[in-house]
C-alpha cells in the first residue's frame, strides 16, 4: 500500500520533528502531518537562550535545522489538517484533508494555541491592537506604547523584543512576582524602556477602529488606572498568558484531562496501544522547548518496538523511502515549502536564492504540468526594481515561467499576477515575496500550475461551490510567521475556482491600506472590502469565512 506508513506524526512542532527524526532514522516509514507551519508555537520567538548546545538563536531557525534533519532521514511532510481516525488495530487510518493514510502507529503532537485571558474588549480589538506575536506585529506598533499582559518566560522574552519597536513597555503580572529565572527579571528591571507592574490585571481596552483607551486593575489596594495615550495615537496590548493544547479534534480519540491535555503514562503512551503523545498537549509540570524535544524522543523510542511487532504480526511492510537530498518539503509540494527556503531575503553572490533554495525550485518546477506567465506592474520606486530582478532570477531557473511588463501601473504596484493559458488565475503578490512569503509565493506558482497541494473530495467540493465573485485580500508582514497558512490556503482556493480573486499585500509598502482597514495585526483577510478576519487559517477556515 503507498500510503501505508510505520507512523504518523501529527503536529510539526519541536515534539513531533523529533519524534520523526527518531523513528526515521531507525528506518521507519514516517509521514508528518501539519495544519499551519513547521515548526510550531517556537517559531514566534525570537530568542531562544535556555535550550542546550545552542547559545542563541531564534526559535525558527533551531526548527529549521530540526525540519531539515528530518528531511534528510526521509520523514515524509504534508500540510493538511485532520479530521478523523479509526482506531482499530492492528492498521489504523488517519483521516485528513489531503486524504486517507493507513498507519501502525500514531504520535501526537499538535502543540497549543495562545490563551485568551478574558478582559473586556479583547475579541473585539484583536487585530486592532489586542495581539499575540510579537514578532509578528510588533512594528505595527513603532513609537506608540505597549502592555504585555502575562508573567511567565513568555511575556519577559517578548517584552524585551518589543522595546525593539515600542516606546515604551509595561509589563502587567497577575501575581506579586514573575515565573521566569531572577536573571531575566534582572534584565527587565535594568531596561529602562521596560516598566513591571505586578499584581495588576488589565480589565477593559475600548476605541474606535483601534485601541484608545484601558482600564487597569491593582488587585492588592482595588485602584483602578485609566490609560489613554496621546491624543491622536493607539497603543498595543500584547497577551502571552500561556497555550490551550490544541486536542478538540481528539475528543473520544484518547483519554483527555478537564483542561483538554493528554493522558498518558510515563512512557508517554495513551489509553490506546500504538498511540502516543508529546510536547506541549501532554499534562506535565513543565512546557519549553527542550521538554517537548525529550517528549518526541521518548514517544518514538516506545512507538519503535509497538510497530516491529505490527510488522512481524501483519507481514505488512511500508513501502521503503529513499532520499538524496533533492525532495523538496512536503514530498508532493504539498508541504509549505519549509523553513530553510525563505529566511533570506538574498541569495549567494547578490541574487536572490541560494543554492539550496535553487535546488527546492527546480524540483517543484519539474512537477508543474502548465507554463505559467508572471506579469508585472511596476512603478518608479526600488521595491518595484527589487521585484523585476527577483522575478527575472525566478523565471530563468524554468521553460515553465515567463514574465511579462504591463504599460501603466496599477494602484497598488508594485505586483506579481499569475496567469495561466493567457487567463489570470486569480492570484497575485504585491511587493517582493521575500521573507517567509517566498514559500508562499513558490506553492501558489505549483498550484496554479498543477497538479498542486492535494486536497479531500469534500473540501474540493466545497471550493467548487463558490458560484459568485469573491474578492480576498491578504496582508502581510514578511517578518510574520503565521501569514503563509493563510495566504496558501486563500490562493489555493483561488487556483480552483475562477470566481475568487487572492491577492497579497505586503504592508510594510501599502501603509494607506493599513490604515484604511485599521490593520494593527497579520495575516489580516479582507472579503469584498467589506468583512475583515485575523489570524492564521487553513484552507478549511477560510472556506469558512466565505460562507462556504
Amino acid at each position: 500500500m503507498d500510503t501505508l506508513y510505520d507512523a504518523v506524526v501529527v503536529g510539526g512542532g519541536p515534539a513531533g520533528l523529533t519524534a520523526a527524526i527518531y523513528l526515521a532514522r531507525a528506518r521507519y516509514r514516517v509521514l508528518l502531518l501539519e495544519k499551519d507551519r513547521i515548526g510550531g508555537q517556537i517559531t514566534i520567538t525570537a530568542e531562544v537562550v535556555n535550550y542546550p548546545g545552542i547559545e542563541r538563536a531564534s526559535g525558527e531557525e533551531i526548527t529549521a535545522v530540526m525540519h531539515k534533519q528530518a528531511e534528510n532521514f526521509g520523514v515524509e511532510f504534508l500540510t493538511a489538517d485532520v479530521t478523523g481516525f479509526d482506531m482499530a488495530q492492528p492498521v489504523r487510518t488517519v483521516r485528513t484533508t489531503a486524504g486517507d493514510f493507513k498507519t501502525f502507529g500514531v504520535i501526537l503532537a499538535p502543540g497549543a494555541q495562545p490563551r485568551s485571558v478574558g478582559f473586556a474588549g479583547e475579541e473585539k480589538y484583536k487585530g486592532r491592537g489586542v495581539a499575540y506575536c510579537a514578532t509578528c506585529d510588533g512594528e505595527f506598533f513603532t513609537g506608540l506604547d505597549v502592555f504585555v499582559v502575562g508573567g511567565g518566560l513568555a511575556a519577559a522574552d517578548e517584552a524585551v523584543f518589543l522595546t525593539t519597536y515600542a516606546r515604551h513597555v509595561t509589563i502587567l503580572v497577575r501575581r506579586d512576582t514573575f515565573s521566569a529565572p531572577r536573571s531575566m527579571v534582572e534584565k527587565l528591571e535594568a531596561n529602562p524602556k521596560i516598566t513591571i507592574r505586578y499584581q495588576t490585571v488589565l480589565e477593559e481596552v475600548a476605541g474606535d477602529t483601534v485601541l484608545r483607551s484601558a482600564r487597569i486593575k491593582n488587585t492588592a489596594d482595588g485602584s483602578i488606572t485609566e490609560y489613554a495615550p496621546p491624543a491622536g495615537e493607539t497603543f498595543g496590548v500584547f497577551v502571552f498568558a500561556g497555550y490551550v493544547p490544541g486536542t478538540a479534534f481528539l475528543k473520544g480519540v484518547v483519554d483527555l484531562d478537564e483542561q483538554g491535555h493528554i493522558l498518558t503514562d510515563e512512557n508517554l503512551k495513551t489509553n490506546l496501544d500504538g498511540v502516543y503523545a508529546a510536547g506541549d498537549v501532554r499534562r506535565k509540570t513543565l512546557r519549553q522547548m527542550v521538554t517537548a524535544a525529550a517528549d518526541g524522543a521518548i514517544a518514538a523510542t516506545e512507538l519503535e518496538h509497538y510497530v516491529a511487532e505490527m510488522r512481524e504480526q501483519t507481514g505488512l511492510v511500508p513501502q521503503a523511502v529513499t532520499f538524496d537530498g533533492s525532495r523538496t518539503p512536503g514530498g508532493d509540494g504539498a508541504g509549505d515549502g519549509g523553513a530553510t527556503a525563505g529566511e533570506g531575503a538574498t541569495g549567494e553572490a547578490g541574487g536572490h536564492f541560494t543554492a539550496e533554495m535553487r535546488a527546492q525550485l527546480g524540483a517543484v518546477f519539474a512537477k508543474m504540468e502548465n507554463p505559467l506567465e508572471l506579469r508585472l506592474s511596476l512603478d518608479d520606486r526600488p521595491v518595484s526594481a527589487e521585484l523585476k530582478s527577483y522575478v527575472a532570477e525566478l523565471v530563468a531557473m524554468s521553460d515553465k515561467l515567463t514574465y511579462t511588463e504591463s504599460g501603466e501601473p496599477e494602484a497598488y504596484a508594485p505586483s506579481v499576477a499569475i496567469y495561466r493559458n493567457g487567463r489570470a488565475v486569480g492570484t497575485a503578490f504585491h511587493g517582493v515575496p521575500g521573507g517567509h512569503e517566498f514559500n508562499s509565493f513558490v506553492i501558489g506558482l505549483y498550484n496554479a500550475a498543477g497538479p498542486g497541494q492535494a486536497l479531500d473530495d469534500a473540501t474540493r467540493a466545497r471550493i467548487a461551490a463558490i458560484d459568485e465573485p469573491v474578492d480576498v485580500k491578504v496582508f502581510v508582514s514578511l517578518s510574520c510567521t503565521m501569514c503563509p497558512t493563510t495566504v496558501m490556503a486563500a490562493q489555493q482556493i483561488a487556483s480552483l475556482n475562477e470566481y475568487v480573486t487572492a491577492e497579497v499585500y505586503d504592508l510594510n509598502h501599502f501603509p494607506a491600506l493599513r490604515q484604511q482597514y485599521s490593520v494593527m495585526s497579520v495575516p489580516c483577510l479582507v472579503v469584498n472590502d467589506k468583512e475583515v478576519h485575523f489570524g492564521k487559517m487553513p484552507v478549511g477556515e477560510v472556506l469558512d469565512v466565505l460562507g462556504r
